[in-house]
């Protein structure tokens, strides 16, 4: 062996890696486009970055159906839980201020906050915000916010004491937003500066990423954003013709720090720069530190491995964990570091190969997951130099078949009901029921029927109509809510007791979490 290759051969593996090919694949942006039209979205973006160059950077399609408005590299599209990183990379530099550590106690910087156990309340540190290992049961106090919210975001945390963990402190894994939502309210209370003001200029703008709006206000103030979609007049959500979503079908404003930012792709290709080179930025200077860009990927709660069926079993990862803000874990033997990202009307996905030296970000203005999962998986394969694999395709196949189970199911609740019951008159079963951390749903009678009002939820409402026995099926006015199952059940005396909840789909999305509800009933005292 000669003395240069036995040099090469003792240095570090991440000092020799190089992307497998020094471009997106030949024919990609026809590719994208063929893809894009097919499964109907208006609109996608795609950035991809390697060895700290970008080497694509565009748009395809339209920011709304209907319109000529194109989409281009500047249009800014929400980027839903991708935008944790960016939560978590604003605390990094609360970190390398000194102002706060990791491991601090969050209590010691918010003495009101608390959980619903005293003693989380006492141990729970900024990390554990992060990293989803909190007891808290999958998509905890979602309701509050989803599909829309009036809760501020102390409100919301305030909430949290009502919550009760589902498993014990630090002992399983289970996604949450809500308390990143508290990650945000401490950016605050630790800055003076609300965390919308704080990640635009701390993170967003200080990293070159100018675009990049974190309210509302700022996003409604750019033409150039795309609008979302998605198929909400069917059976399921999902089913159905894509339409064009009202933009007030959005997060409640107290959630944004979870997954509400908007960005275009050349603020996503920056931002791949800014990870991949550990925090340095482009043109000299740092965003966050060295170190505090490795505790950022460093895995710390062990989380369950995805066991896709068929032909989508060569995904499957032999490890996954959660870090601060991202997933980490292998594809095809190679370390990938990503996060996906969803909000009514609009998806994302940001992955990073950083052992090539890679990033790609794919954001999409429509709930079409198998194009934006499938590039993703066709990009990483083509960066690790793997054969190739037609994700678009096989994904497309494997949510058409889910998605045919959710319908079945749904079908036979409103096609085939049991010819028993309600055990109750309409009167009975009318009053307002609370639950400690939702807050009040209102049955009353309505138009011969019974009406439900969310009433902490902006016009989430709609009829009950009857299911069997004493169980009925809410008929929101807003077909983009999942509808729920509502079943009154009854005490001794026959007069309703409790009132529990689910959702009526099998694979409607955890964030309409009715059945965490425990609604009582709100009696008159004499």
């Amino acid at each position: 062996m000669s003395r240069l290759l036995i040099a090469l051969a003792a240095l570090p593996l991440a000092l020799l890696a190089s992307p497998a090919f020094a471009d997106p694949p030949d024919g990609f942006v026809e590719r994208v486009e063929t893809l894009r039209a097919q499964s109907g979205a208006p609109g996608i973006a795609i950035a991809i970055v390697e060895d700290g160059e970008t080497t694509l950077s565009r748009g395809w399609g339209v920011r709304e159906m209907g319109t000529n408005d194109p989409v281009d590299a500047d249009t800014i599209f929400y980027t839903g839980s991708t935008g944790k990183a960016l939560t978590s990379a604003a605390l990094a530099t609360l970190v390398d201020d000194g102002v706060i550590d990791w491991d601090d106690k969050v209590i010691d910087h918010m003495p009101w906050f608390r959980m619903y156990d005293p003693w989380v309340t006492n141990e729970i540190t900024i990390r554990d915000l992060l990293v989803h290992r909190s007891g808290l049961a999958l998509g905890a106090g979602d309701l509050l916010y989803v599909p829309r919210g009036q809760l501020s975001r102390r409100e919301t945390v305030e909430r949290l004491r009502y919550i009760e963990p589902a498993t014990s402190f630090r002992s399983a894994y289970a996604y949450d937003n809500i308390l990143y939502i508290v990650a945000g309210q401490l950016i605050e209370e630790v800055t003076g500066q609300t965390w919308e003001e704080y990640v635009k200029a701390e993170v967003l703008d200080r990293g070159g990423m100018t675009s990049s709006t974190t309210s509302y206000a700022m996003r409604y103030a750019e033409d150039n954003r795309a609008l979302g979609h998605a198929r909400v007049n069917g059976r399921v959500r999902g089913d159905g013709p894509l339409s064009v979503l009202d933009e007030d079908e959005q997060l409640g404003a107290a959630a944004l720090p979870a997954g509400g930012i908007a960005m275009s792709a050349n603020d996503l290709a920056q931002w791949l720069k800014i990870q991949l080179a550990h925090g340095a930025l482009p043109g000299g200077g740092r965003l966050f530190s060295e170190e505090t860009a490795r505790e950022m990927w460093q895995p710390v709660t062990v989380m369950p491995t995805t066991t896709w069926p068929g032909d989508l079993a060569v995904a499957n990862a032999d490890y996954t964990a959660y870090a601060l803000g991202w997933t980490v874990e292998d594809y095809r033997g190679h370390r990938l570091v990503w996060h996906n990202g969803a909000v009514f009307g609009s998806i994302a996905a940001v992955a990073l190969l950083p052992d090539e030296n890679v990033g790609l970000a794919i954001v999409v203005n429509a709930e079409e997951g198998a194009l934006r999962r499938g590039l993703m998986y066709e990009l990483l394969d083509h960066y690790i130099d793997a054969p190739f694999h037609d994700w678009p395709a096989k994904f497309d196949g494997f949510i058409a078949d889910m998605q045919s189970r959710g319908i079945a199911a749904v079908s036979a609740i409103a096609d085939d009901p049991a010819d028993v019951g309600p055990s109750l008159t309409r009167t009975a079963y009318a009053g307002t029921y609370r639950d400690p951390w939702y807050g009040d749903v209102v049955v009353s009678e309505r138009d011969g029927g019974l009406w439900v009002d969310f009433a902490t939820t902006p016009d989430m409402q709609g009829p009950l109509v009857h299911y069997q026995y004493d169980t009925f099926v809410t008929q929101f006015t807003d077909s983009g809510i999942e509808p729920a199952l509502v079943t009154f059940q009854l005490d001794a005396e026959g007069q309703v007791e409790r009132v529990k909840m689910a959702a009526a789909s099998p694979i409607a999305d955890f964030s309409f979490n009715y059945h965490d509800l425990d609604l009582r009933p709100v009696r008159e005292t004499p």
